[in-house]
């Protein structure tokens, strides 16, 4: 990620300014490339443990319903995880520690406290928070599990949707993003004598950098604008 911030603002100096001494003066744009770039990354890994947190808890919520006690309802959904995903996995490695716990007797609700405090999702708070409410009060633990896990199985599923949906507009917006670089590299190589006049001077310094302040200003609003939170 670091040698792709790099590389962005690279290009920029090239294409706006010709020169090298730009770079250090756009490194905040890269530091703000970078971060952007690990966001996403962490954003694409919750959106998959979602997915996977979502089928271990209707994984457990069958156990209950076939009449397993609620520590053996999570041995039998790590064993329907483990057909699906790999060891690797951050969902198998979480869940294997969960069951370490439980075999030394550490009460089920901390074993779900930690594994939440371990992830640290909302979808994951909400359902330890539900689920130790529901072990200390004694109440219906098959009714208020199965509860729990189709209310957070339909807000992951209608935010799957909206990301499906914003996909294409994602990358349509990617696509726009760079025509600018394009149009510019082509011009500069295409009409040389005419882009020539736009460096090494103030006047087209001035101009490239209003283009530039335009281009970010319109890139943050696309990326303002392609980001919702369900």
């Amino acid at each position: 990620m670091i040698i792709k911030a790099f590389g962005i603002i690279s290009v920029t100096a090239w294409l706006y300014y010709r020169s090298v001494w730009v770079i250090p003066i756009l490194f905040p744009v890269g530091i703000w490339y970078y971060r952007r770039f690990e966001k996403e990354c962490i954003r694409k890994k919750q959106e998959k443990f979602k997915l996977q947190f979502k089928e271990m808890i209707q994984a457990v919520s069958s156990a209950l319903n076939t009449g397993y006690s609620i520590e053996n309802a999570f041995k039998e959904s790590k064993k329907e995880l483990g057909l699906l995903y790999s060891e690797k996995e951050l969902i198998s490695r979480e869940l294997a520690v969960l069951l370490r716990k439980l075999r030394i007797h550490i009460p089920v609700e901390q074993a779900v406290q930690e594994f939440a405090d371990t992830v640290k999702l909302e979808d994951v708070d909400n359902f330890s928070a539900v689920f130790a409410t529901a072990k200390r009060s004694g109440g219906d633990m098959i009714a208020i599990i199965q509860n729990t896990a189709n209310q957070i199985a339909d807000k992951i599923d209608v935010h799957r949707e909206i990301q499906v949906i914003l996909a294409s507009k994602r990358y349509e917006f990617r696509v726009m993003s760079v025509v600018p670089y394009f149009i510019i590299a082509y011009m500069s190589f295409s009409f040389p004598e005419f882009m020539d006049t736009l460096y090494g001077n103030v006047v087209g310094i001035g101009v490239m950098t209003i283009c530039l302040v335009i281009y970010a200003g319109a890139y943050y609003l696309g990326v303002r604008l392609t980001e919702i939170e369900v």
